[in-house]
């Protein structure tokens, strides 16, 4: 408990390290830089001191004064020890300043020395404490920072109440942290200053974990350990680290099936409360823990008779959910079951599962506790589980299978058929399936330490290079290992080529090369009779050869969607359904695409196949981008982000993806962030392909956000790299028309006429319409800037009525923004009205803000008589510009979310703005802005 002047915090409560809670925090720095208070609360371990410390940290340098406290409950008997701890450094400095008797109150308080109390000295020391800070203000600002609000002594806490709420416009700003468990914080809101917003920390993603996980040092983890640190740690931040630094000790991973090893200090905080249970009532618990689903039912089956007294007693003490949620059984907290079952001896876990795989009813739930109540090889426990995997990957539980898999090999005899290596090598399969690819990876690596059979080999090897995704070069040396392996078996060197197709494309940037290996894998692996290959094959064919323009890829689409077919392959994303999409997309098929990419990802979403979702969540983007639903395609492509940086899979596409979309109707910092980090990412990797697919969304991002030089610049490289692929088909990237356009703002319109003309030869080659309409929009903008005025009015005229009959929503608003630039002061129906109301239809905000700037610019249209005058802003010229913004856009009647989605901005940052507005104004609601603006006196 400390008092500081020119307070510093270390390096690690930089408010970059304040992780997971980056849109809180800077709605809570905007409330302190507009002169107001922060609250923060939320459970034990949720991170409010490590926020409190980096707000403080940030803002303690801009006070004269921070005076700082940290109650403990230790010492919350001790009147006035958080008062002295506040004040006790600063005393002589404003103790003769105060009126005698607030004086004598405040040092006696402070001090110990009189016997000062509330009930003789309340009203004395409640006006010394406020005279204190308001003498202190006087001096300069005033920043309190009291942690654990609620350990503060009474006495301290009604003295800083009473004078926070009567501090009004003196400089003192304050930062509380509180432990609440749901909405009591009001009480300590209540006695706060009336400025104060309260922000209540939840629990962190698993992808937040994961960073913070890496932060600490705790890097390297699977990523099903890591999701499981999350299930158990129920997203709070101090019980996921301890978590993680258990693991980091132990130098045994827990096996499937196994709980995480739950560290001592997380024990004894979340069990506290268990010695006050009766030793059967804790065995009926731990039964409970082993359960996946339990319920009182279930846990009576299993042996435990008086189950439903003994839940109740433990749902009084705590330790189990009060709110009724059906039948189930369910932990206050993930981590009490986690810990409880740690704590009990093996035996007992053991004698619980055994009465669990009797009781359970899911075929699946009584395989697996047979197995943890096993121990040693036994053949028949291996058969029920590895029967229980296959049901687990019907019901589209790839996860579970793998899981289940992994029991059945160690339950497995080594002369078994099928033997241990054969099942792993099944649960690594599943693991891919299910994005857990460090898992697969693992169980790979280790078949190959133990296995010559040629079969296990090369399949071990082929888990190897899927788990390596775009990272292909990171696997080369396996290449020549797989091949040797494979020997002059056609099946397995099917197998090795289809790999090395991928190769070729993603190491080499070579289609031809990746064509010629797809068709050699598909001749190997028709004469093996592998279909599932062979299909696999001729699909990755025809989408190399829609990519180059090749003529042949509708044929080979239809030999891959020839019967029989593979059911695993159908909805595969490398199978001919995803070929089939990709053609229809290039084509300008929209409504057919959408119906079959929805199709697919319904498919995929039913079997669990994570990164066949990533992949059909981009498509789904696209073609909503496409078709002018911006909106629809940033939630997808954010959807499909956040899924692939949670799996690992397919990141680099996403991040490219998601940064079209949030160029078209999202944040565009947002989307040059992602762009580079989509190029950055492909560059490391060596991939090629997706190199020009990020430059390209780039190139995009930097023309939305108004930097043609650096659209030209990114632009020019896709322009190369794709020559040097052999890619001529232009609807692969899209990219062209902004090259050229870009090409146009610089002054460069004989190398724009150039893209134009090259591209427009193979376009009309291939049939591309859209494409083609792109480059009369472009080629429209070229003519004007050579003085063709008429022209190119007439040219755009015709673009726009062509983009609309394809379906091109945004590339239609395009085109009439740049009709409307080439309009300018000429009202009619393709003004910059018509250009507004396509790109609201649209959703696609960055591009209305930059019709608003156009407008902007433009001569005034002379109003309809009977059209009222806007209100006058002259009332709200005291606002900063980011306050006069929301308040015009009060003024036309927005919400809050609305704000927030023009000006790029969170709802938190809207409203903590608008109550620095009431405060600035002297008003009291939204309304009142409205009536200041009109020149009425606020009510």
């Amino acid at each position: 408990m400390t008092v500081r002047r020119d307070f510093k915090e270390p390096a690690r409560t930089r408010p970059d390290l304040v992780i997971g809670r980056e849109e809180m925090f800077n709605a809570a720095r905007d409330q302190l830089a507009g002169g107001g208070s922060v609250l923060l609360h939320g459970p034990a371990g949720i991170g409010k001191s490590t926020v409190l410390r980096a707000l403080s940290a940030e803002y303690g340098d801009s006070a004269r004064t921070v005076l700082r406290c940290s109650a403990t409950e230790s010492e919350s008997h001790l009147p006035f020890l958080a008062l002295a701890d506040l004040l006790g450094l600063v005393l002589d400095e404003v103790s003769e300043r105060l009126p005698a008797a607030q004086r004598t109150a405040l040092e006696s308080a402070l001090t110990g020395r009189g016997e000062s109390s509330l009930q003789r000295d309340g009203l004395a020391l409640r006006l010394a404490v406020l005279s204190a800070l308001r003498a202190l203000a006087a001096d300069g600002p005033v920043l309190v920072v009291a942690d654990d609000l609620q350990w503060l002594d009474p006495a301290s806490a009604e003295l800083l109440g009473f004078a926070a709420r009567r501090l009004g416009d003196t400089q003192v700003q304050m930062i509380f942290a509180v432990r609440t468990e749901g909405q009591e914080y009001d009480h300590y809101l209540n006695a706060s200053p009336p400025d104060t917003l309260a922000f209540r920390l939840s629990p962190l993603s698993r992808a937040q974990v994961s960073a913070l996980l890496d932060d600490r040092g705790y890097t390297g983890l699977p990523r099903s350990t890591v999701r499981e640190i999350h299930r158990t740690s129920g997203g709070n931040p101090l019980f996921a680290l301890e978590l993680g630094r258990a693991l980091a000790e132990n130098p045994t991973p827990p096996r499937p099936g196994e709980p995480l090893p739950v560290p001592t200090s997380l024990r004894a905080l979340v069990l506290s409360r268990l010695d006050m249970l009766p030793a059967e009532a804790r065995r009926t618990l731990l039964v409970a823990s082993a359960g996946a689903r339990p319920t009182v039912a279930l846990l009576q089956t299993a042996g435990r008779e008086n189950a439903e007294a003994e839940t109740a007693q433990a749902a009084e003490l705590g330790l189990l959910a009060t709110e009724p949620e059906g039948p189930a059984v369910r932990f206050a907290h993930p981590l009490i079951s986690a810990a409880l079952y740690a704590e009990a001896p093996a035996q007992e876990r053991r004698a619980a599962h055994a009465a669990l795989s009797t009781a359970a009813s899911d075929p699946i739930e009584r395989a697996r506790h047979l197995a943890l109540a096993t121990t040693g090889t036994d053949p028949e426990v291996a058969a029920r589980l590895a029967e229980a995997a296959t049901l687990a990957r019907d019901r589209g539980a790839p996860s579970v299978a793998a899981s289940l898999g992994l029991l059945a090999a160690r339950h497995t005899p080594g002369d078994s058929v099928p033997g241990p290596d054969e099942r792993r090598l099944q649960a690594s399969e599943d693991a891919i399936t299910a994005g857990e690819l460090d898992l697969a990876r693992d169980i790979a690596r280790e078949v190959l330490s133990r296995t010559s059979v040629p079969a296990e080999r090369v399949r071990a090897w082929i888990i190897v290079i899927d788990t390596a995704g775009h990272s292909m070069a990171d696997v080369d040396a396996v290449f020549p290992q797989a091949l040797a392996d494979a020997g002059d078996d056609p099946r397995l060197l099917a197998l090795v080529r289809y790999q090395l197709a991928w190769r070729a494309l993603l190491v080499e940037g070579d289609f031809a090369e990746a064509r010629a290996e797809t068709a050699r894998s598909a001749e190997l692996a028709a004469l093996a009779g592998d279909r599932r290959t062979e299909l696999l094959a001729l699909s990755f064919q025809a989408q190399a050869e829609t990519l180059m323009g090749h003529p042949d890829a509708p044929l080979t689409i239809k030999r891959a969607l020839k019967e029989p077919q593979d059911p695993r392959v159908a909805c595969h994303h490398n199978g001919a359904g995803s070929a089939r999409f990709r053609w229809l997309v290039m084509s300008d098929q929209l409504p057919e695409a959408r119906a079959t990419i929805t199709a697919l990802l319904r498919e995929v979403r039913r079997r669990g196949s994570v990164e066949s979702e990533v992949h059909f969540l981009r498509g789904f983007a696209e073609t909503e981008l496409r078709s002018g639903h911006c909106g629809r395609a940033l939630d997808l492509a954010r959807e499909g982000l956040r899924l692939a940086r949670d799996s690992g899979i397919g990141q680099t596409a996403s991040a490219m993806l998601t940064a079209l979309a949030e160029a078209s109707g999202g944040d565009v910092e947002e989307a040059l962030a992602l762009a580079r980090e989509a190029v950055e990412h492909a560059e490391e990797d060596g991939d090629q392909m997706y190199l020009s697919r990020a430059l390209g969304a780039l190139g995009y991002a930097q023309l939305v956000a108004g930097d043609a030089h650096g659209t030209v610049r990114s632009l020019r490289r896709v322009r190369e790299l794709e020559q040097a692929l052999k890619v001529t088909d232009p609807a692969r990237g899209r990219w062209h028309g902004d090259l050229a356009e870009a090409l146009v703002r610089i002054g460069e319109t004989a190398e724009a006429q150039d893209v134009i003309d090259v591209t427009r030869e193979r376009a009309l080659r291939l049939g591309r319409e859209s494409v083609l309409a792109v480059l009369d929009r472009a080629e429209a903008l070229v003519r004007a800037a050579r003085g063709e005025h008429d022209a190119a009015v007439a040219q755009l005229t015709s673009v726009q009525d062509r983009l609309a009959k394809l379906g091109y929503g945004l590339e239609e608003a395009r085109a009439a923004f740049a009709l409307a630039s080439l309009r300018t002061g000429q009202p009619g129906p393709t003004s910059y009205d018509e250009a507004t109301r396509l790109f609201r239809r649209c959703r696609a905000l960055p591009w209305l803000r930059q019709v608003d700037e156009a407008a902007v610019t433009r001569p005034p249209e002379p109003a309809p008589a009977a059209t009222p005058a806007p209100p006058a802003l002259d009332g709200l010229d005291g606002l900063a510009s980011m306050e006069r913004q929301v308040a015009a856009l009060v003024m036309e009647g927005a919400t809050n979310r609305e704000i927030a989605a023009r000006l790029f901005i969170s709802v938190k940052t809207v409203e903590a703005t608008l109550t620095r507005v009431y405060r600035k104004l002297g008003i009291r609601s939204r309304v009142d802005i409205v009536r200041l603006a009109a020149g009425r006196r606020p009510n």
